[in-house]
C-alpha cells in the first residue's frame, strides 16, 4: 500500500562534510537483506534452540519468521517515509520526541549488532574452524574483528561485494543441507517422528515459546538494512520488496534447514555441538568434505559479521547526523567515504566483548533487547500516521504493527521462560548505557533534537 505524494524527502542544507555512496539497487539490497539474516543463526544457533524445543525444531522457527514478518511490514514504512540511516532510533525521536528514550533506544540496537558480530567471532574459532586447525579462540576474534574492520573502512562497496560472494557462498551451504535432506527421505533414512517430539521437561508450550524467544536471534538482521537507506537509490521504492522478500527466503530456509537438522540428526547430538549443520552433513552425507563444508559455515558465520558491523557504525553516523550524540562519530573519510570513527568505536568495543564477554549469554540478552526495540518500533509507525511526509511511501495495514508489538513485547516477557541472568545482563547494559547518556550531555549540552530535520542527500 502506497501513501504520500511524489517527491523526495527534505534534505538539511549541505555542509562540507562528505556523505555516504549510493551504491545500492533492488538487487544487492535483496542480497543484503538474505546475507544479513543468514549466517550465525542458523549455522551456529540451531542446535541450541532444539535443545530447548525438542526435535520439533522447526516450529519455533516458523513462529519466529511470523512475529519478523510483523515487525518487517513496521520497518517497511517507515523507511520509506524516512529514508536515511539510523533506524529504530530515528523513528523513536520522531514518535516519542524524547532525546533520553531515543537514545536508549539506539543504544540497545548498536549493541545487538557489535554482540551478534563478536558472537559470529567466537564462532568463527568454534567446530567448523577445528577441521581446518586448532587455534587459540580469543586470538582469532580478534584478528577476526579487525579483518572487519578493514573491509568496512575500504568502503561499502567494497563491502557489499564481500557480501554479494559470501552470501551466494552461504546460501549454498544451506541448499546443501536441504538437499541432504531430501536424499534422506527418498533413501528412507532419518526419523520422521522426532519432528513432532517436543521437550516436555517443563511442558510443551514453555518449551516452545523458549525456543522460539531463542530462535528469534536467528531472524534478526532485516532491521540493519534500514541503517543502509542512504546508500540505496530511491530507497522508498525498492525497500518493501527487497525487504519482505529477502525475509521470507530466508524464513522457508530456516524451516527447510530445521526440518532436515531435526530428521536426520538426533537431538542430543545438535544440542550440544556449535556446528550443528556440520554434524547434519556428517551423518547425512558421509562422503561429503566435512573440510568444505565448514569453509562455507565460516564464510557464512563472517558474511553475518560483516554486516552486523557496517549497520553498528551506520547507526553511530545516522545519530550523529540527527545530533543525537556528538558529531564526531559522523565523520567520513574524504576519499572512501565510510564512517571512519563510527567504524573504529564500534570496532574496539566488539574487541572488548569478546574478550571479557560470556557471548552465549549475551546472545540472548541481546534478543531480549532487540524483541522490546522492536515493539517500540511498532508502536512508532503508529504514532507517527499523524506526520505526512510530501513523498509516496508504503503504509502497512494497520493489523500488522499491532499484533507484531503485542508478539514482540510477549516474547521478550519473562512468560517465555527467559533465564533470569538475561535480564540481569540487560539491566546492565542499560546502566552503562545511562552513563554514556550523561557523558553526551556533557559534550552535546541540552539543545533539543529536531525530530523534522533531515539528513543531507549523498550521491
Amino acid at each position: 500500500m502506497v501513501n504520500g505524494t511524489s517527491g523526495e524527502s527534505p534534505v538539511r542544507p549541505a555542509s562540507d562534510e562528505p556523505t555516504l555512496k549510493r551504491v545500492m539497487g533492488p538487487r544487492l539490497l535483496l542480497l543484503f537483506v538474505i546475507g544479513n539474516i543468514l549466517g550465525t543463526g542458523i549455522y551456529a544457533v540451531s542446535g541450541r534452540v532444539a535443545g530447548v524445543v525438542g526435535g520439533a525444531l522447526w516450529v519455533p522457527f516458523l513462529i519466529a519468521f511470523g512475529i519478523a514478518f510483523l515487525t518487517a511490514f513496521s520497518y517497511v514504512e517507515l523507511v520509506g517515509k524516512y529514508p536515511r540511516a539510523a533506524g529504530a532510533a530515528l523513528y523513536t525521536n520522531r514518535a516519542f520526541r524524547s532525546p533520553f528514550f531515543t537514545f536508549m533506544i539506539a543504544f540497545a540496537v548498536m549493541c545487538s549488532g557489535i554482540t551478534s558480530a563478536s558472537s559470529a567471532a567466537r564462532a568463527v574459532s568454534g567446530d567448523y574452524l577445528q577441521e581446518f586447525v586448532t587455534v587459540p579462540a580469543l586470538l582469532v576474534a580478534i584478528v577476526f574483528i579487525a579483518l572487519l574492520a578493514l573491509v568496512n573502512l575500504r568502503g561499502v562497496t567494497e563491502s557489499l561485494i564481500a557480501n554479494v560472494v559470501l552470501t551466494v557462498i552461504e546460501l549454498l551451504g544451506l541448499l546443501i543441507v536441504i538437499a541432504i535432506g531430501v536424499g534422506a527421505v527418498l533413501n528412507g533414512a532419518g526419523d520422521p517422528s522426532r519432528l513432532l517430539e517436543f521437550n516436555a521437561e517443563h511442558g510443551t508450550l514453555l518449551a516452545v515459546t523458549s525456543a522460539t524467544a531463542l530462535a528469534f536471534f536467528a531472524l534478526v538482521g532485516f532491521e540493519d538494512s534500514v541503517n543502509m537507506a542512504e546508500e540505496c537509490h530511491e530507497p522508498s521504492k525498492i525497500f518493501p520488496r527487497g525487504l519482505l522478500l529477502g525475509l521470507s527466503i530466508t524464513g522457508l530456509i530456516y524451516v527447510l534447514v530445521a526440518l532436515t537438522s531435526s530428521l536426520l540428526v538426533e537431538t542430543d547430538v545438535l544440542a550440544g555441538s556449535d556446528g550443528p549443520l556440520l554434524e547434519v552433513v556428517r551423518i547425512g552425507a558421509p562422503g561429503f568434505p566435512l573440510i568444505l563444508f565448514s569453509a562455507i559455515a565460516i564464510c557464512a558465520v563472517s558474511n553475518s559479521a560483516l554486516m552486523n558491523m557496517m549497520m553498528a557504525s551506520r547507526l553511530l553516523y545516522g545519530m550523529a547526523r540527527e545530533r543525537i550524540i556528538p558529531r564526531q562519530f559522523g565523520r567520513v573519510l574524504p576519499v572512501r567515504r565510510t564512517p571512519w570513527v563510527a567504524i573504529v568505536f564500534t570496532s574496539m568495543v566488539a574487541v572488548v566483548l569478546v574478550s571479557t564477554v560470556d557471548i552465549a549469554l549475551l546472545g540472548g540478552t541481546t534478543s531480549l533487547l532487540l524483541l522490546v526495540v522492536f515493539g517500540v518500533v511498532n508502536i512508532a509507525v503508529l504514532v507517527l500516521r499523524r506526520e505526512e511526509v510530501d513523498h509516496r511511501h508504503f503504509r502497512a495495514p494497520t493489523a500488522m504493527p499491532v499484533l507484531g508489538a503485542v508478539t514482540c513485547f510477549l516474547l521478550a516477557s519473562p512468560l517465555t521462560g527467559r533465564p533470569a541472568e538475561e535480564y540481569g545482563i540487560a539491566g546492565i547494559l542499560l546502566a552503562i548505557g545511562l552513563v554514556f547518556w550523561a557523558l553526551n550531555r556533557m559534550i552535546v549540552g541540552r539543545a533539543p533534537i529536531d525530530p523534522a530535520a533531515g539528513s543531507r542527500p549523498v550521491d
